[in-house]
């Protein structure tokens, strides 16, 4: 291409909790130096939680879900002529006794290669997507990326990691009474004794819900939301029935039961260590997988 651009197509695969998604981004070199963009985004709904997280097993509706969903993105990836990829399994596909063989499955069906991640190599990917132009060059900051199935929390302090865990808490979960108080204390003891002396630390929230939140906010782009507009959000959304949800503020029909939920746990974290604004980039796990494949030195 002219004036020393290159461009090539990657993607990227998360099989969550609640939804499985594709997203192609484009990697460009210009000038020796590397940029990502994305390209387009395929969504799929399909609730693996639902049964991994109440039967520890996927059944055989799900199952057939996900295999034609792989299907359908292998189609997508051939046609946009797409060779490097990295696809990963997280929360629901870990709790499930049959994940690996599904997975085992859909390799010889299709050929693509998918990975079961541990929560903690979860939260490394999600924190390795650069978000100074959303924060500021702030050293100490906090990652709360909710799911279906966990909780991922990571701790900058002093722009070095400080602590990261996962918890057993999401959005599927919480709606299927999944979560007890003891878990509940677990999580908030551990961010008391790990973030609550951190100096000005700022709060990013990662996931397909709290960007649906911040949205129906009405908040301006860019700028963080303060706790009291995240708790008015909530409290409007509780009132607001499935027909409005669905037609007036055009939720997808998988997230109108999850997005309260999801949304109790970001506020969860925020009351606990009296932090008054998160800030929402649109960024998450494919995100970080995109820099995953630009740093395994990418071919041309």
């Amino acid at each position: 291409m002219k004036n020393n651009i290159l461009i090539k197509k990657v993607a990227t695969i998360d099989i969550g909790s609640n939804a499985i998604r594709l997203l192609i981004s484009n990697i460009i070199r210009l000038d020796g130096k590397l940029y990502h963009t994305k390209n387009s985004l395929h969504r799929v709904p399909v609730r693996l939680g639902q049964d991994s997280f109440l039967n520890s097993k996927i059944a055989d509706s799900s199952k057939n879900k996900l295999i034609n969903t792989i299907k359908s993105f292998k189609y997508l990836m051939e046609a946009n002529e797409i060779n490097e990829y990295l696809a990963y399994a997280t929360s629901a596909m870990r709790n499930a006794s049959n994940g690996q063989e599904i997975l085992d499955f859909i390799y010889r069906e299709t050929k693509i290669k998918i990975e079961i991640i541990s929560g903690k190599k979860e939260s490394e990917i999600v924190a390795s997507n650069d978000i100074t132009e959303h924060i500021g060059n702030s050293p100490n900051y906090c990652f709360i990326d909710v799911g279906g199935g966990s909780t991922e929390v990571i701790i900058y302090k002093n722009n070095k990691l400080h602590k990261s865990k996962s918890f057993k808490i999401g959005g599927v979960r919480l709606l299927n009474d999944l979560v007890n108080e003891e878990l509940w204390d677990e999580f908030k003891n551990w961010l008391l004794e790990n973030a609550s002396e951190i100096k000005k630390i700022k709060l990013v929230g990662i996931g397909g819900n709290i960007n649906k939140i911040f949205k129906l906010s009405g908040n301006k782009y860019g700028k963080p939301l303060s706790r009291s507009k995240f708790k008015f959000t909530l409290k409007k959304l509780k009132k607001t029935s499935t027909k409005k949800m669905l037609l007036n503020l055009k939720l997808n029909p998988d997230r109108i039961d999850v997005i309260l939920p999801a949304g109790k746990i970001y506020y969860f974290l925020m009351k606990t260590l009296s932090i008054e604004k998160i800030y929402v980039p649109k960024i998450g796990l494919a995100d970080g997988m995109v820099k995953k494949i630009i740093n395994s030195k990418i071919k041309f």
